[in-house]
C-alpha cells in the first residue's frame, strides 16, 4: 500500500502550526508587559512603612484578631454554655464547661453559664464560626494580635483573659442638678 501525501493539505496544516506559534507568542509577550507594568507602576511610589509598636497599629473593621467575651447592659455574662460555638469550631479548640446559674449568685441572663471557657490560640484558625454560631452574640473577634509567646501553653486564653471589662450598670434614675 502507498501512501500519497498531498501538498495542499500539508502546506494548510504547516500555516496553522505556524499561526499557532505568532498567537502563543503574542499573548505571552502581553502577558509580560502587563506583569512589568505592574511592577513598574509600584517600584516608585513610596512605601508604607507601620511604625509599630511606638504607634498603634490600624486594622480594618473586618479584622478577626483574639477573641472577646462580651457582658449584656446589666454586666452579666452574655454566654449561657450553649456550646454552640464548640460544636461549630472545625479545629476543635475550644473547650467549655457549663455550670447552673444560681438566684443568690447570677453570672449570666440565662439557666446556665460558662464556668469553664477556654480557647487555645495554638489551634485555631479564626475563621469566625463560633462567632456566626453564637445565638447571644456573646463572643466576636476582637482587635487583639500579639499571639507570640516563648511557651506554647501560654497560647490557652481562659475565660478571664477573654472577657470584657465589666461595665457599670446604667442607672434608671436621670442626675440631679
Amino acid at each position: 500500500m502507498v501512501s500519497v501525501r498531498c501538498p495542499l493539505r500539508s502546506a494548510l496544516l504547516e500555516s496553522l502550526v505556524m499561526a499557532s506559534i505568532f498567537t502563543e507568542t503574542g499573548e505571552t509577550f502581553a502577558t509580560l508587559v502587563k506583569g512589568f507594568g505592574v511592577t513598574l507602576r509600584n517600584l516608585f511610589r513610596k512605601p508604607v512603612t507601620e511604625n509599630y509598636p511606638e504607634e498603634p497599629v490600624h486594622f480594618q473593621s473586618r479584622y478577626r484578631g483574639i477573641h472577646v467575651l462580651h457582658r449584656d447592659e446589666q454586666g452579666l455574662e452574655k454566654c449561657v454554655g450553649c456550646f454552640l460555638c464548640s460544636a461549630a469550631c472545625p479545629a476543635n479548640c475550644i473547650y467549655i464547661e457549663a455550670a447552673e446559674n444560681r438566684e443568690s449568685q447570677r453570672i449570666s441572663a440565662g439557666e446556665r453559664y460558662a464556668s469553664v471557657y477556654n480557647i487555645d490560640y495554638s489551634r485555631c484558625i479564626f475563621c469566625g464560626y463560633c462567632v456566626e454560631a453564637c445565638p447571644t452574640d456573646a463572643i466576636t473577634h476582637g482587635h487583639g494580635f500579639e499571639l507570640a509567646p516563648y511557651n506554647i501553653n501560654a497560647l490557652i486564653y481562659r475565660k478571664e483573659q477573654l472577657l470584657e471589662s465589666p461595665r457599670s450598670p446604667r442607672s434608671s434614675t436621670a442626675p440631679t442638678s
